[in-house]
Formats: C-alpha cells, structure tokens, sequence
C-alpha cells in the first residue's frame, strides 16, 4: 500500500492529521496537472495552477461531504473532476454580466490575425457535450477528464483508470470523436 492510499484510508477514517500529510506528497503531481490545464488557456487567464491546486484539494479534502477513495488513482480521478467544475464554475462567472459577461477582453499582445477565441462559450459548450457523453459512457467521460481537465498523459489516465494503454487510446479515439461530432452540431 503507497503512503498515498495509506493517508487516504486515515482521512476516511476521519485522522484530523491525515489531510495535512497527504498534501505534500501529491501537491507536485496535482500542480504539474493543474499547469497543464492551464497552459492552453488564452492570455489573461484569471486562475492561475497553483490557485486551481488549493481549490480542489480543499473540495476533496476538507469538503463538507465525507471522501472515500480506494486508491491513489482514484483520488486523482477525483482531482480531476474537481479542476473540471472549478475551471467551469470560473467560467461561468465570468459569463455573468456583473463579471462583464458578454465582453471580451482584448489583450492587444495575444491577438492574432484570426481575432481571439472565445475560451470560456467553448468550455461550457465541451462541458454540455461532456455531460451528455458521461450519461452515455461514463467510463469514457473520465478518460476525458483526466486528458483535457487534468493534463494527463494516454497512459498515465489509463493507469488511474485501470485500463490497459490500448484501451485507454480507443476510449480517447471514441470520445474526440463523438465529442466534435457533437460540438459542431452545437455551433
């Protein structure tokens, strides 16, 4: 058993210490995810990686509802769905027109010829699809998570998911697909 699984069962068990030992040890793991994620974001970018870290671990760790995760690839399986809600959450608010939804900011050094892309509509347009694709194949849905939300690798997500590469690779095939099928018919 890795020290993580062994600091997950404490947590469960309700170890008021457990959660400020299993920190250090996936803090590096989660920010690698997080900065991923993040990388193919527009400039401007009001969350920064480290900001996404803390946020979700506080949600999985020290959330109001009790956690039970069965092993290490589990709970960042969970970090991932984490990151995803937060990410659109964000989003979301920044929709709002308080938030000065419906406004684009325009950051004159990130401009290309093509004009800027508007990161946030396509968000929650992938989280909409997303949402229906998981009602159909959820396993598949957290395939998707894990590579787009948290940044992982083919074979890194296959190994949280317990799949082999190859598995994994034709969930990924499945999913693009039917998820830009699906995107296109929304626009």
């Amino acid at each position: 058993m890795s020290d993580v699984t062994r600091i997950l069962s404490a947590i469960e068990q309700g170890d008021p210490t457990a959660a400020d030992q299993l920190l250090p040890l996936v803090y590096q793991e989660l920010r690698k995810l997080a900065a991923d994620k993040l990388a193919n974001e527009k400039p401007g970018q009001t969350i920064q990686p480290t900001v996404l870290v803390h946020e979700a671990y506080l949600r999985l760790v020290h959330g109001d509802e009790a956690r039970h995760w069965n092993s290490r690839g589990h709970f960042f399986a969970a970090a991932a769905e984490a990151m995803r809600r937060i990410l659109i959450e964000n989003a979301r608010r920044k929709q709002r027109a308080r938030h000065g939804g419906g406004q684009r900011r325009l950051d004159l050094d990130a401009m290309n010829d093509q004009g800027m892309t508007d990161r946030d509509e396509e968000l929650l347009a992938l989280n909409e699809a997303l949402g229906r694709f998981e009602q159909l194949w959820p396993d598949k849905a957290m395939l998707v998570k894990l590579r787009y939300f948290s940044g992982m690798t083919i074979p890194e997500a296959a190994q949280v998911l317990g799949v082999s590469r190859a598995t994994a690779e034709r969930y990924w095939t499945f999913a693009r697909a039917w998820m830009h099928a699906q995107l296109k018919c929304d626009d």
